[in-house]
């Protein structure tokens, strides 16, 4: 997850940003329409103790719920059905994760894989039966496809020296990721970009270009974040600190348009699409990352509710899950 700060924010200055998230964007109640859906996201209730957790709401921000209140780190980038996927250090070492499947409810947790995994977002395809994963470093430079029950199917070399966070594409064929030729962020010349690759591990491409006069990110920002595709309009939706600020962006997967998906005044960044694409949730950030909540819009009038209030300073990285 990215690195944020660790100071509260004030009662005054959260109406602030609520403030400047309706500047852009008319606040108006969620229609129940998405309501077979529940919307599943990290919070951090315990700073000190470096203490994640995973919770869920309801699509019009009630019934907020801790489901893993466990020690440690848990945290959640995707769904698939009525399953929420999640990472957790709680049979391990803090911090050294490891993937486990719950239903939304949060009953019914059974660890999924026994290979230790990258803090790394992931993807479904094949209805569901088979997963691409990140391994951690100490484990192998190469993605896995791994079946539900941990099992390796395939193997995919992207032949870049970093390649992080992959996503299913085009029913499963191919697979978007960030990548970058040098292996950190530390290095002198990182700049992730979104990569294409098929799902041999041939037809490499990179779809994105970081524009050359823009010096507004820091060092850790993302050039180009996480990627998720749009279900029906098949896009490429990631974040990118541009211009001062993350915003959401598009790029087609021919790489031939790119385009900002979103006017907010706050910082949008980890994000998730309903199955029929008719609707985004995002986290939104003050532009000082003090701040987290999540947010609703309505992809077709870009209308936006936000669900979440400031009983917690961060709380990022949502994604829908079918209710049961």
């Amino acid at each position: 997850m990215i690195n944020v700060r660790r100071t509260i924010l004030s009662s005054a200055l959260l109406s602030i940003i609520l403030l400047y998230s309706c500047n852009d964007e008319k606040l108006k109640e969620a229609p129940n329409d998405i309501g077979d859906y529940a919307i599943v996201y990290n919070v951090l209730p315990d700073s000190e103790n470096d203490n994640y957790e995973v919770f869920t709401m309801n699509t019009d921000g009630t019934n907020k719920k801790n489901f893993t209140n466990l020690k440690g780190v848990e945290w959640s980038y995707t769904s698939s059905g009525n399953k929420i996927y999640f990472y957790s250090d709680k049979d391990t070492t803090h911090r050294i994760y490891f993937l486990y499947e719950s239903d939304y409810r949060g009953n019914n947790i059974r660890k999924v894989s026994n290979i230790r995994l990258a803090d790394s977002w992931m993807s479904f395809r094949k209805n569901g039966t088979e997963i691409i994963v990140d391994p951690h470093p100490s484990v192998d430079s190469v993605f896995y496809i791994i079946d539900l029950q941990g099992k390796i199917v395939q193997k995919i070399f992207t032949g870049l020296p970093y390649s992080h966070d992959p996503t299913f594409i085009n029913d499963g064929e191919q697979i978007a990721f960030r990548g970058a030729h040098k292996k950190s962020k530390r290095e002198k010349g990182f700049r992730d970009e979104i990569y294409i690759i098929n799902d041999d591990g041939t037809g490499l491409k990179q779809l994105t270009s970081y524009p050359e006069s823009d010096s507004t990110a820091p060092w850790y920002a993302y050039k180009a974040g996480p990627p998720r595709q749009h279900p029906t309009e098949k896009f490429i939706s990631y974040a990118s600190f541009q211009n001062g600020k993350y915003s959401l962006f598009g790029v087609t997967i021919d790489g031939k348009k790119h385009w900002k998906l979103t006017n907010n005044a706050l910082m949008e960044i980890y994000h998730d699409w309903s199955p029929d694409g008719n609707w985004l949730v995002t986290d939104l950030a003050d532009l000082e990352e003090k701040h987290f909540n999540i947010g609703l819009i309505n992809w077709k009038t870009k209308e936006l509710k936000i669900l979440t209030d400031s009983s917690y300073q961060y709380q990022q990285s949502p994604n829908f899950v079918l209710k049961d």
